[in-house]
């Protein structure tokens, strides 16, 4: 039911038929005459949720005991009530303060029965009043009220507004459509400004507060003013949503009209013989379905998919979407797959021809061939993990091992891959949705069994959008990636058949998961021997037929090749050395593109005319005793080095200071040393107030390059046990092996390169621990022919090779005289 009744509306659908009859009544019950001091006295009518203004008409529902007893007091007399609107609308018992100042008198039409079980009336609003008191509280509220009395007069102001508001109230009636035309007319015909106000604000939706203003407003000039702000708001209101369905209507117009063009269009063609673009394309995709090779399930997705498409509207957003999607499944490699070529001989033959050394890789790859060869439906895919330094040819080695196979060759990089969507995919609800690089991979692969090399696997990232090494799991593991999913597909993908070969430089960043999946082979980086022969065998070749050079026009003997490996390049790998080859082609070729005199054999002197400068210096071993200084043998990423550790001692509080940019464990290596000769004090004679009263400075030259590592401790602890004792170390000696506080020597890594390293700086002798020495299997014959390899396992057998008996005489306190810096260096480190 409304909560009011317009004057032109039709109620009959909103309050029962019988009011109908009492709206003539109501003009006959008269308003209570106001004595000489303009006061009424009324029972008293509360309106919860809504408002009566003047003029209007409207039903009520009435539940109240006492309003139901001022009713009838009211009608027996036949006068007027007084309604006063609650504050509060849930309010069941309100008091005196909870009605607002300004009420209505109003006329009630006798009572009628509701559908709900409560009365209903018909009341007619009369004019504003201003309560003053209340008279009376049983049975029923009697409230004294003075009449408010409305200026009539109309100024020139007045009246334009009145004008503004009708102007205005013709374009809502016009534009609502819930209002009918009498509407207007009405409120035309009417001339006093108050009424005109109170009847077009009920005109509209007015919120219960907005309603409680206008009641409470007495000047009809305010509140004509206000009704044109509210009608002007309604007006845009409607003007905005007229705007918006204008719109809408068009783009439906538009889209029946493109659809009964559209079927015109298919009549024609039907007509002629002919069919349309839309039906051609889904018949196209039908065919294509049919005719490709798919496991069952993928085949019944895709027919599946294309009977949605074909049902569709080809103006449809979501046609791109499925179409794209049938494209993804009709053009993967389900099936299709290359042989492999399982000969042994020829795989070992191709392997050799493009990499010189690492056995270790070419001989798992041989061992895959042979097992394969043997049973070939049983075998598993293996998945392998070349771990080494940049530039020793573990992406080239998967291209050769493609080769050697006969499959097809794909790689992806994963380097600053940080989201898990990079490998899974996006889901297909998202715009611009794609499979993941693994898919996207093995659709440029187009058949199931390629060599699938993830390049920098070790520098994946993660962030709040999840951890692609995770998602990679399930595609490194082969109890798994039989069906590997992608979240766009939805589909179980085959990867079984794919062989996996992933790349990194450094193991420990690679993910523990991740590692137990993979089998880690070592790429340890290239000797100098075997740097020479990879230039021998292919960087001059390469260099000089991309400088523009024939074919052995120029010529490289070992000296100058040496020269640029130890002089212009410090490095694990051969890129570098490459590079530096190819910087000696060119400007051989410029002299020559120049007519002028070029040279055809080069040796160290041209190499360092064409080259300039050496970059790097050479580490040569110490040319004398002296107390305090051994020498170490260390692994560093070019290969391996020789490394001096200096001690001096001075008088103090028995501090012990490490300098030379050192790490963590290289200092506790110090302090283990520290404290083996401590307790070892009596075997060398020493007492211990001299341990109390001397500083012990340990020093690494090169501070600009950082060093860490065990396998400096015996070094350390042998130049310590010098400096006390006063017995030189022998210059001819290198060292490596980690000590303990019991003073026993542990095995190390990097031991092929540390020997190689001793032997191309001079020295004659290198100490290594016992249980290491299986490792010299991988030490060329010759350097094994040239070096004395002293094998230990306690510090004492250490100390009894590396030190001299005879002590050197006492000098000042000063640092031991060192020679030309032991490790490569740039200028300016």
């Amino acid at each position: 039911m409304p909560e009011h009744e317009y004057p032109w509306g039709d109620d009959s659908n909103f309050f029962p038929q019988e009011l109908q009859n009492y709206a003539e009544n109501l003009e006959e019950i008269s308003d209570i005459e106001a004595d000489e001091q303009g006061l009424i006295a009324a029972p008293l009518l509360p309106l919860r949720d809504h408002v009566i203004l003047p003029q209007m008409v409207a039903p009520l529902y009435i539940g109240r005991p006492a309003t139901l007893s001022a009713l009838a007091e009211a009608q027996d007399a036949g006068h007027t009530v007084i309604a006063l609107a609650q504050r509060q609308p849930d309010l069941e018992d309100p008091s005196t303060e909870d009605f607002l100042p300004i009420g209505i008198e109003m006329a009630v039409s006798p009572l009628v029965n509701a559908r709900d079980g409560n009365k209903a009336a018909l009341v007619q609003g009369r004019r504003r009043v201003e309560v003053l008191a209340f008279l009376q509280d049983e049975p029923f509220p009697i409230v004294q009220a003075r009449v408010i009395q409305e200026p009539e007069e109309v100024d020139d102001e007045l009246e334009t507004l009145m004008r503004a508001v009708l102007r205005n109230f013709d374009r809502f009636v016009q534009l609502s459509g819930s209002l009918p035309e009498e509407a207007y007319h009405y409120a035309l015909n009417i001339k006093e400004p108050g009424w005109l106000a109170d009847m077009v604000a009920m005109s509209f939706p007015l919120s219960l507060e907005e309603q409680h203003k206008l009641l409470n407003n007495v000047n009809p000039r305010a509140r004509l003013d206000r009704v044109h702000k509210l009608v002007r708001r309604e007006l845009d209101a409607l003007r905005i949503d007229e705007e918006i369905h204008s719109k809408v209507q068009g783009e439906f117009e538009r889209g029946q009209r493109e659809s009964y063009l559209r079927e015109q269009l298919k009549a024609i063609q039907g007509e002629l013989g002919e069919t349309d673009l839309w039906t051609a394309e889904v018949h196209e995709l039908q065919e294509r379905v049919a005719k490709t090779e798919l496991p069952d399930e993928i085949k019944t997705q895709a027919v599946k998919e294309v009977g949605r498409l074909a049902q569709m509207p080809p103006m449809t957003p979501e046609v791109g979407v499925i179409r794209t999607y049938i494209d993804w499944l009709l053009e993967l490699p389900w099936v299709k797959s290359t042989e492999d070529n399982l000969d042994i001989a020829h795989a070992a033959g191709v392997l050799d021809e493009h990499h010189y050394g690492l056995p270790k890789a070419k001989e798992r790859i041989l061992e895959y061939i042979a097992v394969r060869s043997l049973r070939p439906k049983r075998s598993r895919q293996p998945i392998l993990c070349f771990v080494g330094p940049p530039g020793t040819g573990k992406t080239s080695l998967g291209r050769s091992i493609a080769e050697s196979l006969g499959r097809k060759f794909v790689r992806v990089s994963l380097g600053g891959v940080r989201d898990e969507a990079e490998i899974r995919g996006h889901r297909r609800t998202y715009i611009g949705a794609l499979p993941g690089r693994i898919i996207q991979t093995m659709r440029r692969a187009e058949v199931a069994n390629p060599l699938f090399m993830l390049d920098e696997i070790d520098k994946l990232s993660m962030d709040v959008r999840g951890d692609p090494a995770s998602a990679l799991l399930e595609v490194l593991d082969p109890e798994q990636n039989f069906a590997f999913s992608d979240h766009y597909l939805e589909l179980p993908f085959d990867l079984s058949k794919v062989m996996f070969i992933t790349t990194a430089n450094v193991r420990q960043d690679i993910p523990w998961a991740l590692q137990d999946r993979m089998e880690m082979i070592e790429f340890p980086g290239y000797i100098e021997e075997e740097k020479l022969e990879i230039a021998r065998r292919f960087l001059i070749h390469r260099q000089a037929e991309e400088s523009g050079l024939e074919d052995g026009e120029i010529h490289f003997n070992e000296g100058a090749l040496k020269r640029i490996i130890r002089e212009y390049t410090y490095e694990a790998g051969v890129r570098n050395l490459e590079r530096e080859v190819g910087r000696v082609s060119r400007k051989v070729a410029r002299l020559k593109a120049e007519s002028k005199r070029y040279p055809t054999k080069i040796t160290p002197e041209t190499v360092e005319r064409l080259l300039g400068p050496p970059q790097f210096t050479n580490a040569e071993a110490e040319r004398d005793d002296e107390v305090g200084v051994a020498t170490a043998v260390a692994w560093t990423e070019g290969g391996g080095d020789i490394m001096p550790v200096e001690v001096l001692l001075m008088e103090g509080k028995g501090n012990l200071q490490i300098t030379g940019q050192i790490g963590e464990v290289m200092q506790e290596s110090a302090q283990a040393a520290l404290s083996y000769l401590k307790s070892r004090s009596k075997d060398f004679k020493l007492k211990a107030e001299v341990f109390e009263n001397t500083d012990v400075h340990v020093h690494i030259p090169e501070g600009a390059i950082p060093k860490d590592g065990p396998s400096a401790g015996i070094t350390i602890a042998t130049a310590i046990i010098s400096a006390f004792t006063r017995r030189p170390v022998r210059h001819e000696i290198g060292m490596t092996g980690e000590i303990t506080l019991r003073g026993r020597v542990l095995p190390v890594g990097g031991v092929r390169e540390k020997v190689l390293a001793a032997h191309r700086a001079g020295l004659t002798k290198v100490i290594m621990p016992e249980r290491n020495m299986k490792d010299l299997l991988e030490v060329p014959k010759k350097a094994r022919a040239d070096l004395d390899i002293i094998p230990v396992e306690r510090m004492d057998e250490v100390l009894k090779a590396a030190l001299l008996t005879t002590k050197a005489p006492k000098k000042v306190s000063t640092a031991p005289k060192t020679k030309e810096s032991s490790s490569r260096i740039q200028p300016g480190a």
